[in-house]
């Protein structure tokens, strides 16, 4: 059944936030020290914006009084081990809602952790809220009532990126690189599959996978790619992995086309250039330059909101799917009338969202939001057809192919065991 739709607007009918209203409590697990912690610390940033936002408009209404949302963070550095002991922590807290998504290997085992305790204390479950990790197989053979996921997982993620491929005409050897764990060893699968099925003339001229977060020196992997004679790459790569990638890329002169998952933020534009321009492109839930009409002036208005919140560059990463999983959160709690875990899972599952210029449906079936994607190319500000750039680089994305949600959804495998 769909349920009603949840939007942000919804909660400016909310009473006035009491001074002694005790916050519903959100607890991050990710990695906020080592290689990765660029990518948590702004991760944090997105969500503290979106409760920020919440809080503003009178905080979640319930029966006995709004509540305002509060962001409580543990640092994993980027360890499945370190994320148990967060999880044990949050447990040890109260804390009901857990989010992470900087690892498909952590979310793995939060799923299971989260399944296990849920089991063993029944009266004090927990929901874990994905908005990062994206291996299928979470919300497949590995899918969970308690899990829920707010971006597009790898496959459909590659879907986008092939739809682009399929009518590129220059791209005829392909080179797949990327990060040596389950997400990395998915997208490699999928890219073969996917091209296999709509570009079978592509030649995949290499398979590489290297070690998460240890490389420093790209520069042999580039030289193997251009001793391999392609002339297309694709990577899943994230963080410093895809920064250090493409600046290697750029020092050796390696001017391919990039087709990535995570190619439109964290340093890559600056590290890539004008090497980039025509060459890069990026697949995402949204992105700043995304639209026109009164949408592209609502998508504007946010993005500015957020560009105003945190004015420093280095600090312009920006994802739709973080604050739609804080919004959808918010909206569920508010359904359900209060904070427990079995109630708010009822009230996400086919929950839609809309807040002006973007549409999301949660598939009750897997726990997979359905949500358009954008895959867009490099461009330079300076040559005009975009208003935004990235991290202050100059260099920003125009969207090249838009897939509505009902496009990107694919079929699940997850046979779910529901709650008694």
């Amino acid at each position: 059944m769909i349920k009603k739709l949840f939007l942000p607007a919804a909660l400016l009918l909310a009473a006035s936030i009491g001074h002694a209203a005790e916050p519903i409590r959100i607890g991050m697990i990710e990695g906020l020290s080592g290689s990765f912690a660029n990518a948590g610390e702004a991760v944090a940033r997105n969500l503290q914006f979106a409760i920020e936002r919440i809080n503003a408009a009178g905080g979640v209404p319930l029966p006995g009084g709004a509540r305002p949302l509060a962001l409580v963070t543990f640092d994993n550095k980027q360890s499945v081990e370190d994320a148990l002991v967060g999880l044990r922590h949050f447990a040890d807290q109260k804390i009901a809602f857990v989010v992470q998504g900087n690892s498909s290997a952590v979310a793995a085992a939060l799923i299971d952790a989260v399944d296990k305790h849920n089991q063993r204390v029944p009266q004090q479950r927990m929901l874990f809220l994905n908005y990062s990790a994206v291996d299928p197989v979470l919300t497949n053979e590995k899918c969970s009532y308690w899990h829920f996921r707010f971006d597009a997982h790898a496959d459909m993620r590659m879907h986008a990126l092939t739809e682009v491929i399929r009518s590129d005409s220059g791209a005829r050897k392909a080179y797949l690189i990327g990060q040596d764990y389950s997400f990395g060893q998915q997208l490699a699968r999928s890219a073969r599959a996917q091209l296999a099925a709509k570009r079978p003339d592509i030649e995949i001229v290499g398979d590489e996978l290297h070690p998460i977060g240890k490389v420093k020196d790209f520069a042999p992997y580039i030289a193997k790619i251009k001793a391999s004679g392609a002339d297309t790459v694709i990577t899943g790569n994230w963080g410093n992995d895809l920064t250090l990638l493409v600046k290697a890329a750029r020092e050796q002169g390696l001017n391919l086309k990039f087709y990535t998952f995570y190619g439109n933020g964290l340093g890559a534009p600056a590290a890539i250039g004008d090497a980039g321009v025509g060459r890069v492109r990026a697949v995402a839930e949204w992105h700043p330059n995304t639209g026109a009409g009164s949408a592209g002036r609502a998508s504007d208005d946010f993005y500015l909101d957020f560009r105003k919140r945190y004015p420093k560059p280095e600090d312009d990463y920006v994802h739709m799917r973080m604050h739609l999983m804080v919004e959808m959160l918010a909206g569920a709690i508010r359904q359900a009338g209060g904070t427990d875990a079995a109630a708010v899972a009822r009230a996400l599952e086919g929950a839609r969202y809309d807040n002006g210029f973007h549409q999301a449906t949660m598939r009750a079936d897997d726990h997979q939001l359905i949500q358009p994607l954008y895959v867009s190319v490099m461009r330079k500000v300076a040559d005009g057809g975009i208003r935004f750039d990235n991290e202050g680089s100059g260099f920003g994305f125009k969207t090249e192919r838009y897939l509505p949600l009902a496009a990107t959804a694919l079929p699940t495998s997850c046979r779910m065991r529901r709650p008694d």
